[in-house]
């Protein structure tokens, strides 16, 4: 479902209206600086999902920056169940929340004593297509020229938005990011790849946000007896992976079948979705029953 973004429940500042009619002063540091944070979480059955893990991760990435969580946890998930309720007509949405220090008069360091600005509005949930998931993605790899601050989930996006477009102009959906010879992420998810039916991610640091998905899907593989394990992926395995999988949380976990014009996997199985995702993604839709709130 589809509906014009102007026409949107948003929230502002503590009031609660039509995304097209909010406003945000030109000083706000979000807008001269991309000084601010955000998290994107989503809704099943019109029920949060994970939405204790996105909190948590907001109030990480808050911390990094030394921006003062606006809102005690019980106000966040009051403003979240609004912002739901005000778009009844949907059953699954996807929330965008943003944080920023505030407005000042320009400067580059962090003034004291601002009062967050704290955005947020829900729109209809745009999951992947069951075509999408029966053909698999296609990915490029590009190097990752980001900052070296990729577990804080800033509003800062310039080089994501440059990796993604490099995928979309070589009609791919995704850029699997590489740095130093090892893989980071994706533009917008988290990369994974299975090998002697073991599943592999780069471990949390610096250089890659934690994603939510990653201690879901931790979760997922003890329950089905799938092993995973957080290690360092050379690039060079992208290209003998039985499977490779991006997470994320529109893409929920998805299976990549081309990468650089290369068919992935081996045997009868290249260039299909493998058994693994396809284990992952069944118990990831009965997550969304569990674990929604």
């Amino acid at each position: 479902m589809t509906m014009p973004w102007a026409d949107l429940p948003c929230y502002l500042n503590g009031h609660l209206g039509r995304l097209g009619d909010a406003r945000v002063p030109v000083m706000d540091r979000g807008f001269l600086f991309g000084d601010g944070v955000y998290e994107s979480i989503p809704v099943y059955a019109r029920r949060l999902f994970r939405v204790d893990d996105h909190l948590d991760r907001l109030g990480r990435s808050l911390k990094a920056l030394r921006i003062e969580d606006p809102y005690e946890r019980e106000a966040w998930l009051d403003l979240f169940h609004s912002l739901v309720a005000h778009l009844p007509e949907v059953e699954d949405q996807m929330i965008y929340l943003q944080v920023t220090r505030g407005v000042a008069a320009r400067g580059h360091a962090m003034p004291r004593d601002l009062e967050p600005t704290v955005l947020a509005y829900t729109q209809p949930l745009l999951a992947l297509t069951p075509e999408q998931r029966h053909q698999g993605l296609i990915c490029v790899t590009a190097r990752d020229f980001r900052w070296q601050r990729g577990d804080i989930k800033s509003i800062s996006l310039l080089g994501n938005v440059l990796a993604r477009q490099a995928a979309a102009d070589q009609g791919a959906d995704e850029t699997v990011l590489i740095r130093d010879g090892y893989v980071t992420e994706g533009s917008s998810s988290n990369v994974w790849i299975v090998r002697d039916g073991a599943l592999l991610t780069p471990p949390p640091g610096e250089a890659l946000l934690e994603g939510i998905r990653v201690r879901l899907l931790k979760e997922l593989c003890e329950e089905l007896g799938i092993a995973c394990n957080l290690r360092p992926i050379a690039e060079t395995e992208l290209s003998t992976a039985d499977e490779i999988l991006l997470t994320s949380a529109s893409k929920e976990v998805a299976p990549v079948t081309r990468l650089d014009h290369e068919q992935v996997g081996h045997g009868a199985l290249r260039g299909k979705p493998g058994p693994v995702y396809a284990k992952l993604h069944e118990a990831y839709q009965r997550a969304k029953i569990l674990q929604s709130r």
